[in-house]
């Protein structure tokens, strides 16, 4: 089992930034790959930014590429989304996911994740 705690969410103008923290624990924090999604209301669950559990690897989604930052604390057992230049279609509920993994691989699908944090609100305002 791994457990996930989110921090970071909240109200911001547009053009601001925020940093989403996912505390993880349960496991050991090499073994396992991380990921942020967001929810829109009335949307799907969509990938935000991965990495792989060594953090060799990472990926962005097209929409916030050059604008978030995906990074591991291997000592704090944490992973962070820095997310810079907010818009406010970036207003969503977003989540920290996890899985554990054998290679240093990338996961970007919801059905590539086995743990999800609660959930942390950012709202962007124009």
């Amino acid at each position: 089992q791994v457990q996930l705690v989110e921090s970071g969410g909240g109200l911001v103008q547009a053009g601001g930034s925020l940093r989403l923290s996912c505390a993880a624990s349960g496991r050991t924090f090499s073994s396992i790959a991380t990921g942020w999604f967001r929810q829109a209301p009335g949307k799907e669950r969509d990938i935000v930014a991965a990495t792989s559990r060594r953090g060799s690897f990472t990926y962005y989604a097209d929409s916030v590429k050059g604008r978030f930052t995906i990074s591991r604390d291997s000592a704090k057992n944490t992973v962070y989304l820095q997310m810079n230049s907010l818009k406010p279609e970036d207003t969503a509920v977003y989540y920290c996911a996890a899985r554990p993994a054998d290679s240093d691989n990338l996961y970007i699908g919801t059905y590539d994740y086995n743990y999800w944090g609660q959930g942390t609100q950012v709202t962007v305002s124009s």
